[in-house]
């Protein structure tokens, strides 16, 4: 038994060490926003917080979130109502959604580092997360709205 905090309640869940935290989230918690992509870090789609930092929850193993804060798409804002998801809306950033809550968690760490982060930082930021809709644009659009509160 591995324990840990999802999205602030406590879990215990039976599983081998070094099973990937992604299929934990979806298959044993039934959380199933955070989304499998690619399965070696390279998309995003995956992407939860770990004790605050973005994390790809398809190469971390349970083992090394044992007594861990994890956080994903359901836990950012219960209601739906964080300033990105808002912004992702007003900018009509989704097309197919695939890889949004991906896209999202990685783009609320860097606005929890750096609340009003510059064009280029945002790009850099989130140059590591593929949309193949081809969206980045609106992404950008989007978080640029959030860290202004709009």
């Amino acid at each position: 038994m591995v324990a840990f905090t999802i999205n602030g309640r406590r879990v215990d869940v039976k599983a081998a060490d070094d099973t990937p935290l992604l299929w934990v989230v979806r298959e044993h918690l039934k959380l199933t926003g955070t989304k499998f992509g690619c399965g070696v870090a390279q998309c995003g789609a995956c992407t939860v917080h770990v004790n605050g930092e973005p994390t790809r929850s398809c190469v971390a193993a349970l083992g090394d979130v044992k007594g861990k804060q994890v956080t994903t798409i359901e836990g950012l804002a219960p209601k739906g109502d964080h300033p990105l998801q808002k912004a992702w809306v007003a900018e009509q950033v989704p097309q197919c959604g695939y890889c949004q809550s991906g896209q999202i968690m990685t783009a609320a760490a860097l606005l929890k580092k750096n609340p009003k982060p510059t064009r280029d930082q945002i790009k850099a930021e989130m140059n590591g997360n593929i949309c193949r809709c081809g969206t980045y644009g609106r992404i950008v659009r989007a978080i640029e709205r959030a860290s202004k509160g709009a």
